[in-house]
């Protein structure tokens, strides 16, 4: 079978696994009578998640074409030229799935990234639906600059695209309770157990299990942890609604409040944008009480001089 129309149209990857999704979904969905714990739906979220895949796509089609000619640019600097086959396919995949983890830990610990990414754990139910929770501000957040390196390297731009594609195509399957443990699997693969917990806000498992396909990089990064304790899920901050607009720009906005204080330092503005989310927020009070900290240390000073 000929496959290199789909290499050479590797946004139509998700659209020929759309049956497998939509599959599962049915699935989930017609034993959530039987199975209440395993497989918890609202008509009104699935909603929200449906819309915010189509919002997601949408901005990956504006983009795209820009993007694609940055690619292409970098390629003309590429340090080899690297001819697929299929023990190459093995090694992008591989490669680019190391990539994924390092944006994936990244988009927990940088605000401005995690600004994006907080919609795809804002949901308090995981379901396979769930795996369409994603925002249309991951272009601006930078989840495409992760790839570079690949075509650095000297992958075709096309084929990497594919592979990124693939990727995440694959990680659908993994958000669900219906699968337990996988046996031998859990070892090398990110498989349901293990993402389960990366959706959790047990204080065990916040910033775990970053796997894209392969979970060994959080065993090689010490960021893995085991499914114990029943999972939790969601985030620390609730959004608490279904409006896909509203999931979308909160953190944003909650960003830019802050940012507006005339009171931050450039420094702080700085840890607004580029600090791990759990910071605690640059509110009025904390400033007010620094102000009266320094001012006690200054006038301290003072009275020890005179």
């Amino acid at each position: 079978m000929d496959f290199s129309w789909l290499i050479s149209h590797p946004e139509v990857l998700l659209l020929v696994l759309a049956p497998a999704f939509f599959i599962c979904i049915g699935v989930e969905w017609l034993v959530r009578h039987r199975l209440p714990d395993s497989a918890q739906y609202r008509p009104v979220e699935v909603m929200c998640n449906f819309a915010l895949a189509a919002m997601h796509q949408l901005a990956d089609l504006l983009t795209g074409l820009l993007i694609a000619k940055f690619y292409l640019m970098v390629f003309g600097w590429r340090l080899f030229d690297i001819e697929m086959s299929v023990l190459m396919f093995v090694v992008l995949m591989i490669a680019q799935d190391f990539c994924y983890y390092w944006f994936h830990r990244a988009s927990h610990r940088v605000r401005w990234m995690w600004a994006a990414h907080v919609v795809h754990h804002s949901s308090e139910h995981m379901n396979f639906t769930t795996a369409f929770r994603q925002s249309f501000m991951y272009p601006l957040a930078g989840m495409w600059l992760f790839w570079i390196p690949l075509i650095v390297l000297g992958f075709d731009p096309q084929w990497v695209v594919f592979v990124v594609l693939l990727n995440l195509g694959l990680q659908f399957f993994v958000h669900t309770q219906l699968i337990h443990k996988l046996g031998w699997l859990e070892w090398v693969f990110n498989t349901p157990s293990h993402h389960r917990v990366h959706h959790g806000r047990n204080p065990q498992y916040i910033d775990k299990n970053y796997a894209g396909v392969l979970i060994i990089w959080d065993k090689l990064f010490a960021t893995y942890e085991p499914e114990v304790e029943k999972v939790d899920y969601g985030i620390t901050k609730p959004v608490n609604t279904f409006n896909p607009i509203k999931v979308t720009l909160s953190e944003w906005l909650d960003m830019v409040k802050e940012l507006a204080n005339p009171k931050l330092s450039w420094a702080q503005k700085w840890q607004v944008i580029f600090a791990p989310p759990q910071t605690q927020p640059i509110t009025e009070e904390l400033l007010d009480k620094a102000a009266v900290k320094a001012a006690g240390s200054s006038n301290t000073n003072g009275n020890a001089e005179s």
